[in-house]
Order: C-alpha cells, then structure tokens, then sequence
C-alpha cells in the first residue's frame, strides 16, 4: 500500500512551491507544452528537438543540445536552432561541465542536465556526477536571476524525461536482442544438434555389434585353441573398437562446437548490454576456428560429392594472425560451410570437365578502412550458377533468401547472423560471382589483429 499521507504531503508542498516560482502565463505554458509533447514523441531525435524548440518558440532563445555519445565517449551536439554549428560537434572551449548553471563571457546560459541517480547503471554510457547532457541558451540576458532559475527548473524535466526515455529504448534494444538471440540458437545450436540422433543410432550400431561378439564368447562359439576363430575374434573386436571411438570423436567434436556456441551466445554480458558483446583473443585462425568447423562438414560435403580444394587457402598453419572472438567467427564459418553443403552445384570447366567443389582463403587489401588501415579479407568459395542482383542485395538481410533456395531447408537467418558478428567486429561482409561459382566473404580491419 502506498503511504497516502506522504504523498499528499508532499503534493502539498509541490503546491506551495510553483506559488513560490511565481512563474509566468508563458513559463507555465512552456513546460506544460513541453511535458505534454514529451510524451507524443518517440523517437530520441524528436525529443532532442522538443528540448531546443521550447526556448526558441516560446522566449526566442537559440539552444543547443549536447548529449553524451555511446561511442565517441564525450558530449556530442544532438539538437539546435543556430546555423553555425552541426550535429555530432563537441562543446565550445568556453562550455565546462558544472552542477550548477553559469554564465560564459559569450552570453550563453549553460545548464547541466541530469539523470536519476538510482538508474545510473543502467544507462547505455558513462558519466561523471550523473550529468548526461549540456543545454546551452543563447545570448541570454545577464542579470536574469528569475529566467536562470526558471531554467535549471526546465533541464531538469529534461533529464527527467530523457532518462525514462534512455531506459525505455534500453529494454526494446533488451527484446529486440532477445528474438535475435532466439533466432541465433535455434540456427546455430537447435538445428545443427539434430545430428546427434545420427552419432547415437551409429554409436547404438557399434554397441549392438560388440555385445553380439560378447554373445558369441559367452556361448562357446569360439573354441579355445581354434587359431582361426581366434584371429577373427581379433578383427571383428577390433572393427567394433575402431567404429566405437570414431563415434565417439563425432560426438565430442559435435559436443565441443555446441559448447562454444552456447558459450558465445549465451553469456551474461550480451544481457547486460542487450546486444553481443565481444571477447576477443589472439588466436591462429585456421587451427583453432576454420579447421574445426571445416571438420564439421566434411562428412556432409563428402556424401554431396563435394570436393575441398585449399592449395590457394592462402591461410598459413603456423601464422597466429588474428585478433576475434573465436565463437562468433566460428559461427560465421560454420554458416558459410552450411551453406556450402545445401547450395554447391556441379558445373562444367572450359575443358569439359565436371566439378564440384569448395574452397576458402584469405588475403590482404591494402587501405580498404582508409588510408593506412589495411583490412583481410576470408572468404569460402563454392562451385555454382550466380545469384541475381535481387538475391545479392537480400541475402545478408534477416529472412532474406535466394530464389533458388525456397525449395531446400533454411530460415533466412544465418546470413544475417554473419553480417552481425562481422560488423560488430568492425568489418563488413558481402557476395561476389566468381569464374564457375560463388564466394561469401567478411572483411576484418587489420589494425585490430
């Protein structure tokens, strides 16, 4: 229950206090209109406009809006009414970060705004004394103690408003995650998984195949000093053993990819953030991510009578050579051979000759970040007829697939998984149409390798 009588007290002193502010017809009307609106607009940009557009429209004051920036880690301009300035611009020199308004020798009225203390943590940036942003009025008149007052009243419905707003994104951004995340598992994890049904029945196989040897022994077949049967009990025991063990390197190999996968995705700092979060290591990155994943599939690829052709890999065994999060890149190679298995075509050479085949590599392309950031391209290669132009701009989207693939399973999903993990690595993904085929590929910046 609430307490009713604490509540009405302070409604009471709330009372006591806009009697007090003496506020004006028009001061008043400012913030109702200001309140009223901050609730129609949704968007951070309307709302950012809101804040700049109430000193303008109703008491003709340019304002500024400086908010904090997620990525810059500084205050940045989001909102204004003046022409000389743009978005993105960091505060003037004159303009310093102070708990109470000031003054600057340009005129301008400079007004901390604040968020709630308690939600601080939650917020997507970090501050220092809880300001999140700088409102700045101009030329505002110098001796104006009520206005000053009347303002510092006004950024703190800002901070306010803005702070509610900062949460309320926060958790669409959380949910949002949420039903990626969803999707990711279930393509990554849930499916590939199924193959388990497949090791167990062949591990079931093998089982069965012992226990009829053991049978054999416990009824006598096999008589003592019967050199023959011996030596067939030898080769069939060891057929059972050799087929149990490579079960059982199926099923850990299958066990380790799942492991890593579920690792990757599932941990708590994606929550936290409500997007993937990172964590990278220096790693070699044909031994520890392309090799297992190519391990995979090789089987798969084998039964389609698909060949895997590295002798231009261009991936050398020895070299440590990146910097990533193994589990995400791993992902995004276990999409690409996925892929590979489902969409590889046999085509025809110029010599007449019929191939199946994939391949992958890497190579380096000298400023392709901009001057001096040189970036690495990896890509996996299969034998194929071309995607469309229609195909090539929806495949990296969610849902998107190729026209050629609505009749083979598939969601649409993992593309648009690799475009995320490569992208929030700082890199790109993309297609292009090769001589007999296509290849997938990402692009790492090599300056974080």
């Amino acid at each position: 229950m609430s307490d009713t009588k604490r509540v009405f007290e302070r409604i009471v002193q709330k009372k006591q206090d806009y009697i007090d502010y003496s506020f004006s017809s028009a001061e008043s009307s400012a913030l109702t209109t200001f309140f009223d609106l901050s609730q129609e607009f949704d968007s951070l940009d309307d709302f950012y406009a809101l804040c700049v557009g109430i000193p303008k429209i109703f008491f003709g004051l340019d304002a500024c809006l400086y908010m904090m920036h997620e990525k810059l880690e500084r205050f940045a301009l989001a909102a204004k009414t003046t022409d000389d300035r743009k978005e993105g611009d960091a505060p003037g020199a004159e303009i310093r970060v102070e708990a109470d308004p000031y003054l600057t020798e340009q005129n301008s009225l400079i007004l901390s705004i604040k968020g709630r203390e308690v939600l601080m943590g939650q917020l997507p940036f970090k501050t220092v004394n809880n300001i999140i942003g700088i409102l700045e009025l101009l030329p505002f008149p110098r001796y104006s103690p009520h206005r000053m007052f009347y303002f510092r009243k006004y950024a703190n419905r800002i901070g306010y408003n803005l702070h509610n707003k900062f949460l309320a994104l926060k958790n669409e951004q959380h949910l949002r995650f949420i039903r990626v995340l969803v999707a990711d598992i279930e393509h990554n994890v849930i499916v590939p998984n199924m193959i388990y049904r497949l090791y167990l029945r062949q591990l079931n196989g093998r089982i069965q195949q012992a226990e009829q040897l053991e049978a054999r022994i416990a009824q006598g077949k096999l008589k003592p000093g019967n050199e023959l049967n011996i030596q067939r009990l030898h080769d069939e025991l060891s057929d059972a053993t050799r087929g149990l063990r490579a079960e059982y390197e199926h099923i850990e190999r299958h066990y380790s990819n799942m492991s890593l996968f579920l690792e990757t995705l599932l941990r708590r700092s994606h929550f936290d953030h409500g997007r993937l979060i990172l964590r990278t290591k220096i790693c070699n990155l044909k031994k520890e991510v392309l090799d297992p994943q190519l391990e995979r599939y090789r089987e798969q690829l084998a039964a389609r009578g698909i060949a895997i052709d590295d002798r231009f890999s261009g991936i050398p065994d020895e070299e440590t050579i990146s910097v990533v999060d193994v589990g995400l890149i791993a992902q995004v190679y276990a999409n690409f051979f996925s892929n590979a298995v489902k969409y590889t075509e046999a085509v025809t050479t110029e010599h007449g000759e019929k191939k199946k085949y994939i391949s992958y590599g890497r190579e380096i392309l000298a400023n392709y970040f901009g001057e001096g950031k040189d970036g690495i391209k990896y890509n996996v290669f299969s034998t194929g007829s071309h995607l469309s132009d229609e195909d090539q701009a929806r495949i990296f989207q969610e849902g998107g697939r190729a026209v050629n693939a609505v009749d083979r399973p598939g969601s649409g999903h993992g593309l648009a998984f690799v475009r995320n993990a490569v992208e929030i690595h700082g890199g790109v993904v993309g297609y292009e149409p090769t001589h007999l085929g296509n290849n997938f590929f990402f692009i790492l910046p090599k300056e974080t390798l």
